[in-house]
């Protein structure tokens, strides 16, 4: 079994160390609210969506000179081991400095709107 998160974390991760600066994928719904997290955030430039039948989701990455904005990405619920937190225990990433991504019944949000929403849900991943 596949993991299509755990594969678009990947991807972003193996091309902002080759300082790729457009990666592409196949698409879902799933990771176009992750996309449209990282560009709200400030890790990405821009995403988009091509394609009629099959679509492609295409991510334009963020750099600082030769370093990515990105500098790390981890995935915490994996379909093996799903990991579920209350509103209240939705862990900050580095000390608040990066951003934990839910799935919550109200959408995909990150950790600070979950925790405000009083909402919690699956805890997909940690970007920093």
């Amino acid at each position: 079994m596949t993991d299509p998160i755990a594969d678009m974390l990947t991807r972003i991760r193996n091309a902002n160390q080759a300082l790729i600066p457009e990666i592409e994928m196949g698409h879902s719904k799933m990771k176009e609210s992750i996309a449209r997290i990282l560009k709200k955030e400030g890790y990405v430039n821009d995403f988009s969506i091509e394609g009629k039948t099959l679509k492609k989701l295409k991510l334009k990455l963020k750099y600082q000179g030769r370093k990515g904005i990105i500098e790390g990405l981890r995935r915490v619920s994996t379909p093996g081991l799903r990991r579920y937190v209350a509103a209240t225990e939705i862990p900050r990433v580095l000390g608040g400095m990066g951003v934990a991504i839910v799935s919550t019944p109200r959408g995909v949000m990150t950790g600070l709107e979950a925790r405000k929403a009083n909402v919690g849900g699956e805890l997909l991943c940690f970007i920093w």
